[in-house]
């Protein structure tokens, strides 16, 4: 799904437009509804963008769901009715969700075709699940460089054909799992996984995964007992083969990173929902796809593992801080 002539105009119009926005838009109340919790780091960094791009043009409140830490089903809908009361309570112009437990638990059961528009980002792959758009809907979905990852990992292994992936047992590790099992058919590749809950059982599967000829990071968001120092230490003592992410809060246990950039989910986000409050329908903007990758690579792992780089990967890749 890429971004289109129509939305990138409509941005450049918006960008414009920030200066002058009304006095209506900067009275007006903007709920921000994040799926997660402050400290984990994408939930950072999508409100980072979104605070950046709505202060002083909105008034400006956020609940958390908090449904990586608490992930069973009581919890999740329990966590959508508080949201559903603040909004029935605050009466807010416009709502802003992150990530897809808000879309699953608080829009589509609670808020389809609604006179309060939404707008999501964050939601990973594709919105078919929630039969989004609605007519007050729009947003940005959350994609990865699969391909991206799958050619380098081809390119630096050279033959590679038996792959593992590796994440937390949650609802969106499986959401990404399935993206990666679906791109490893296309490449002729074998992918097993392991999706674990502790930091004991993602240690045992890291060590069994150096039979492998690469081994994908999935995100750890949702083991709960994680432990930096151990997982740093058994990494650096146990890495073999390269090891692959597109999250880049897992590049501390990971050799080489395309990362999404969640600060653009916010800012895009930010900027439609003040669209909407100067008078643009939802439907009049086109949901989009994210646009911006970082390259990384963790010289400390990749130095002791024995796997060498093309020279031009190593000129351009930003260097992780050890």
């Amino acid at each position: 799904m890429a971004v289109n002539r129509i939305t990138k105009r409509f941005l450049v119009y918006l960008l414009l437009l920030l200066p002058a926005i009304s006095s209506q838009a900067m009275a007006s109340k903007c709920l921000f509804i994040s799926s997660y919790h402050s400290g984990y780091a994408w939930s950072d960094g999508v409100e980072n963008g979104l605070r950046g791009t709505l202060d002083g043009k909105c008034d400006l409140k956020q609940f958390d769901m908090d449904t990586k830490r608490h992930k069973d089903e009581t919890s999740k809908k329990r966590a959508a009715l508080k949201a559903k009361g603040i909004i029935e309570s605050w009466k807010p112009d416009v709502v802003i969700t992150a990530d897809d437990n808000a879309a699953k638990y608080v829009i589509q059961p609670f808020y389809k075709d609604h006179q309060i528009p939404f707008v999501f980002c964050g939601v990973n792959w594709n919105v078919d699940e929630y039969g989004f758009p609605y007519i007050n809907t729009t947003g940005m979905v959350e994609v990865a460089p699969i391909d991206a990852l799958f050619e380098k990992a081809r390119n630096i292994q050279g033959g590679a054909h038996r792959a593992i992936y590796i994440g937390a047992n949650t609802l969106t590790e499986k959401k990404n799992l399935r993206r990666f099992q679906r791109a490893a058919e296309k490449y002729n590749m074998s992918l097993e996984h392991r999706l674990v809950n502790s930091t004991s059982d993602w240690l045992t599967a890291y060590s069994e995964a150096q039979e492998y000829d690469f081994v994908v990071i999935g995100s750890n968001s949702g083991i709960n007992d994680w432990n930096l120092e151990s997982v740093t230490d058994h990494v650096a003592k146990a890495t073999k083969t390269l090891s692959l992410t597109n999250h880049g809060w897992m590049m501390p246990y990971t050799i080489l990173g395309l990362t999404k950039v969640p600060e653009e989910h916010g800012e895009w986000a930010g900027l439609a929902a003040l669209a909407i409050l100067e008078g643009t329908k939802p439907t009049e903007i086109p949901i989009v796809s994210n646009r911006k990758w970082d390259i990384w690579i963790n010289h400390a792992i990749l130095d002791t593992s024995g796997i060498r780089f093309p020279e031009s990967l190593l000129r351009k890749a930003k260097k992780v801080n050890s």
